[in-house]
């Protein structure tokens, strides 16, 4: 039995199947960006002690975990998912107060949990192997996949809810105690997650929250042999920290990091079809996304006219808090995030880019950027390649579809990109020489519950996350050779 804490509680962590108490526990407070004297909650933070009981608890529940039935394993997600439907109003609303976003993306992040939690209950009994031909004869050869053991999920700010479901609903299926170590700036959405698991019956230790920063609980998680791996979504900083930490014990990662992806637009009829889908992919989440568009690359042909159009769909975004009706794009997460950003436009301006609508802002009562787009910004200048984590588009003029390639090929990252042409042979060409891990032709880069997610070089590592290819995380492939003489 598990005990629950009461509505006027400092939240805390759960670990080993209970909830902290401990009244010296040092607090943290999130605040709402769009209304920074407002706190939201306050939240307990975890000693390096109770980061030791919880990889403890879960290196104990490690064994009954993977002895667990797909059935059983199959029926842990759908007694969740019971549970979920009643709490999605809850979740979009702390979500949205904790970091920002409108509350139409909030709520749609709690619906995809669904679909996506479904397709994990399904991906349970297909955990099969393959057999194989041997040379021998009474030889036969299949393969299983067996759990690693206990994973430390890292999770985000920017989707507080979708990204530790899509990490903790496929470490549990496949066997895999977790550790969740959500960002501080929004771990309202992870409690509640924790409340919901801990109804369920799972022996203590399979699911551990762990509330606390990065530097001293996420490097105690890296560090720890209990933990067979660690799967992160964040920063590309952080992930390669977390990559050398590994490496050293050669410990399992999966790493999902930044991006700065490109928009290619050559020529097309239809532009203010184009310009609608590289709005909605720069702007959602007030361009804080690690798929959101941040550069758009375009031929001469049909510049003047993408910009007009870019221009039009984005002074139709309405900016305020995230709660109020009609909001379509919130704050930025915070005054850092504010003030990085406000340092890119100004940067840029003075080397020259043109602001076509947005630009510098006063963060006032909170912190809020308009929808920010900048035209003739340079090639290899700062904004054209470096991630900003804001509303702020690079429009970046070429003379044709070769030199589009080329740039959008500049940066160090590698997650994705957008190409829109009318010629399925330039499209093909620009797509298959992007260096990404995904690509879009003729549409934004949106993303699906069910499909492999995830970058190359410095955008990701490791097995690619969401679609089933996430199993490779968490599972080990075993070989059996079975001789009948």
């Amino acid at each position: 039995m598990t005990s629950t804490p009461t509505a006027t509680a400092i939240r805390s962590s759960y670990i080993d199947g209970r909830w902290l108490d401990d009244p010296d526990a040092k607090t943290i407070e999130t605040r709402d960006p769009a209304r920074p004297d407002e706190v939201v909650a306050t939240y307990a933070l975890a000693s390096a002690g109770d980061v030791q009981r919880a990889i403890a608890a879960a290196g104990t529940a490690a064994p009954a975990l993977a002895n667990t039935t797909a059935a059983e394993r199959q029926d842990l997600v759908y007694d969740f998912l019971s549970r979920w439907t009643g709490r999605q109003d809850e979740l979009a609303d702390i979500a949205t107060r904790e970091m920002g976003k409108a509350r139409a993306e909030s709520y749609g992040e709690t619906a995809r949990v669904i679909f996506e939690a479904r397709f994990w209950a399904g991906e349970a009994l297909r955990a099969g192997g393959l057999t194989y031909p041997s040379t021998r004869p009474g030889t036969d050869i299949t393969t299983i996949r067996q759990p690693i053991g206990p994973v430390a999920a890292i999770t985000p700010w920017n989707f507080p809810i979708l990204t530790p479901i899509r990490k903790v609903i496929p470490a549990l299926v496949n066997g895999c105690p977790v550790l969740l170590k959500p960002a501080m700036q929004a771990p309202g959405p992870s409690v509640i997650i924790a409340e919901i698991l801990a109804e369920l019956g799972l022996p203590a230790g399979a699911f551990n929250l762990i509330l606390g920063s990065g530097r001293e609980v996420g490097s105690l998680l890296v560090d720890a042999p209990g933990v067979a791996g660690i799967t992160f979504t964040g920063s590309t900083e952080v992930g390669l920290s977390i990559a050398t930490g590994a490496a050293s014990r050669n410990a399992r990662t999966q790493l999902e990091m930044g991006g700065k992806n490109a928009a290619i637009v050559a020529e097309v009829r239809d532009v203010d079809r184009v310009a609608k889908e590289i709005v909605t992919s720069a702007f959602t989440a007030s361009g804080q996304r690690c798929t959101s568009i941040s550069r758009v690359i375009v031929v001469p042909e049909v510049r003047s006219e993408l910009e007009e159009a870019l221009v039009r769909h984005a002074s139709r975004l309405v900016v305020g808090h995230g709660l109020d009706e009609g909001t379509t794009m919130g704050p930025v997460v915070d005054r850092a995030a504010f003030e990085r950003a406000q340092a890119y436009i100004g940067d840029a301006t003075a080397a020259g880019a043109q602001v076509l609508i947005g630009g510098a802002a006063n963060p006032g009562e909170g912190y809020f950027i308009p929808p920010t787009i900048l035209t003739d910004v340079a090639s290899g200048s700062a904004l054209a390649i470096e991630e900003v984590f804001a509303p702020v588009l690079a429009v970046i003029p070429v003379a044709d579809l070769d030199e589009a390639i080329s740039v959008a090929n500049e940066t160090p990252y590698g997650l994705t990109a957008s190409v829109f042409a009318d010629d399925a042979t330039d499209a093909r060409r620009a797509a298959l020489a992007s260096r990404t891990g995904m690509v879009h032709i003729n549409h934004g880069t949106t993303s699906e519950g069910h499909i492999p997610f995830g970058g190359v070089e410095q955008s990701g590592q490791g097995a690619y996350g969401i679609g089933a290819t996430s199993t490779e995380f968490f599972t080990n492939l075993k070989v059996i050779y079975d001789l009948h003489p």
